[in-house]
């Protein structure tokens, strides 16, 4: 089951349920406007900590550039796989922000089909990634208050 122990599969809760996907087009606009960014290559992720119109820690989208790839097929094949990567890891963010609340656009922005390792590998970096970055910008935000 993918390097996932079986104690791992008891504790979390691998779904990926459609009030998790960010569709909202004001908070994407928002998002875009406003946001930070981390690249973790083949993978960017815009996020920001805002408020989302419903109960859970994080809503997430995924997009793949037509341009780069022309085949809807091959579109199709890469946001599976990035959806997959991000529900096996998406408990990372989820045990660390219970209070708060994130949007993230993951963006593919390699120029070849991806292995699954490598997506999964470049999610679970990027996703401790965000969390470094906002654990840094919350820290200069409390030396600032002081």
């Amino acid at each position: 089951m993918n390097n996932v122990s079986e104690d791992t599969v008891a504790k979390k809760n691998f779904s990926l349920k459609k009030a998790e996907r960010l569709n909202s087009k004001k908070i994407i606009d928002k998002l875009f406007a406003e946001g930070d960014s981390i690249l973790q290559y083949p993978l960017k992720m815009v996020f920001l900590k805002t408020k989302l119109p419903i109960e859970c820690p994080a809503q997430t989208a995924f997009t793949v550039s037509k341009k780069n790839f022309k085949r809807a097929v091959k579109r199709n094949r890469i946001k599976r796989v990035l959806r997959e990567a991000y529900r096996i890891n998406k408990h990372i963010i989820y045990d660390e922000f219970k209070e708060e609340q994130l949007a993230v656009f993951i963006i593919f922005i390699g120029k070849e089909l991806p292995e699954y390792n490598t997506i999964e590998t470049a999610t679970r970096k990027g996703l401790n990634k965000i969390i470094r970055k906002l654990s840094e910008q919350n820290l200069a935000k409390n030396e600032q208050q002081n």
